[in-house]
């Protein structure tokens, strides 16, 4: 087969996201023949000493990079964060006892909606009033010191909305949403119960979830629950009760080695710092263009924007997308547009952006 010239755009994707370039080129080097297996490493056994000694690398080296504690366990399960939405309340808590959640945006809706089947699921705090735009004020959260757990969505991806202190909810666990903002900047684990991601945005791609849970939690799984749903059984067989996700698993290590390879997360915190102010700041001094989020809970992940004439929308798409900018598009609940700026995304990208966006709207202010 010929091999084409590569043509790679900038990828402003919200998810499944860019990955890093280096780990998609050592990715497709060991494509056929991974390590000295002879095979590719999704033809191996997951049983095998080969994969089981790259599944505890990962392990490991997540670990060191969010410093997790000793009396935490790692799991790394097939599916989504959305599938959490549903197992977090099977494992955390009986049907009868409450659950408080702080909505902040259109993810947090569905974990609490998909949650008010299985425990007594109690919006406790929401910003829907106001559109999802700013954080709901902590003074008016509703929170019960008996509640089985408090869950909330660190980073909103469609409205680009973002906590950027962990909340203080007492002895009670706080359970999060970290898919759009794990591995993005350090993070003190210790604050936390369970924190769960969908792999798509800054850990590989798509259909793996990584898990983070204080062990003391797993004692809550009900012994009649199906294994196949239960943490604690997924704890105990180190995330191999079933056949996992094995490519997605390995391309997980691979991110995190490329993680530990660049710094580690200070370096990326202040890498995502920079590209968000950078997009931002032109936003700001642009009398074209407008962010709608309150300037304290700006994403540094997620930046939606709109145009001074949404008539230009489709020519904005369009003339970007030609320009090798991808993924541009805002959410069909929001319109718009939106630049998600995940840590494969580099800062030239934004540049890049930021570049093309001047020139758009002096050809067309």
């Amino acid at each position: 087969m010929e091999c084409l010239p590569l043509s790679r755009g900038h990828n402003f994707s919200a998810g499944p996201a860019a990955l890093p370039e280096a780990v998609l080129r050592r990715a497709q080097a060991e494509l056929l023949e991974w390590g000295t297996s002879g095979a590719s490493v999704m033809e191996v056994s997951h049983r095998g000493k080969e994969f089981m000694a790259m599944a505890e690398q990962a392990e490991a080296d997540l670990r060191g990079l969010l410093a997790i504690p000793a009396n935490y366990k790692v799991l790394f399960l097939q599916g989504g964060a959305t599938q959490q939405f549903a197992q977090i309340p099977m494992n955390l808590a009986r049907p009868e006892q409450r659950a408080d959640y702080i909505v902040t945006g259109d993810w947090g809706e569905k974990a609490v909606r998909e949650a008010g089947s299985l425990v007594r699921a109690q919006v406790s705090a929401t910003s829907a009033a106001n559109n999802y735009t700013a954080l709901p004020p902590r003074a008016d959260w509703d929170l019960d010191p008996a509640s089985a757990y408090v869950h909330y969505t660190p980073n909103e991806t469609i409205r680009g909305v973002e906590f950027h202190e962990v909340p203080d909810v007492g002895g009670v666990p706080l359970i999060a949403d970290m898919s759009s903002t794990i591995l993005s900047r350090r993070i003190d684990v210790s604050r936390f119960g369970l924190i769960y991601a969908g792999a798509q945005k800054n850990i590989g791609p798509s259909g793996l979830v990584v898990l983070i849970v204080r062990e003391d939690l797993l004692e809550r799984c009900p012994s009649t629950l199906p294994k196949i749903f239960s943490f604690a059984e997924h704890a105990a067989q180190n995330s191999l009760l079933n056949t996992p996700n094995t490519f997605g698993w390995y391309l997980a290590g691979l991110v995190f080695q490329w993680l530990k390879a660049e710094g580690g997360l200070a370096v990326i915190e202040q890498r995502n710092r920079r590209k968000a102010e950078t997009l931002y700041d032109f936003i700001d001094t642009s009398d074209f263009y407008a962010n709608p989020v309150d300037r304290a809970a700006r994403s540094w992940m997620n930046v939606p924007f709109t145009l001074a004439d949404s008539a230009l929308d489709a020519a904005f798409l369009q003339q970007s997308r030609d320009a090798g900018l991808l993924a541009l598009k805002g959410h069909k609940l929001v319109g718009g547009m939106r630049a998600s700026l995940y840590n494969a995304v580099e800062q030239a990208s934004v540049d890049a952006l930021v570049d093309f966006m001047r020139d758009f709207a002096r050809r067309n202010g």
